[in-house]
């Protein structure tokens, strides 16, 4: 069976399915995935060097707010 984000296994209910991906160098970006749906990753163009965060609302699950900081550059 298929479950949310590809995960192993499902979640119990009354919580939410996600998968963080690191990303591999500047070969393969990172990837964050919500309930099936995909917040960040390099096809939606939305991810950066350094430290990717999704802003999330912890009672629905919607998307507030996606950001990048670049912590090499400071």
């Amino acid at each position: 069976p298929r479950h949310k984000c590809g995960n192993q296994k499902s979640c119990p209910q009354n919580y939410f399915a996600f998968k963080i991906i690191s990303g591999a160098a500047n070969v393969v970006g990172p990837s964050i995935c919500l309930e099936d749906l995909v917040l960040m990753s390099s096809v939606k163009n939305n991810i950066g060097r350094g430290l990717n965060i999704a802003l999330v609302n912890g009672t629905t699950g919607k998307l507030l707010k996606t950001d990048a900081f670049d912590m090499y550059s400071g």
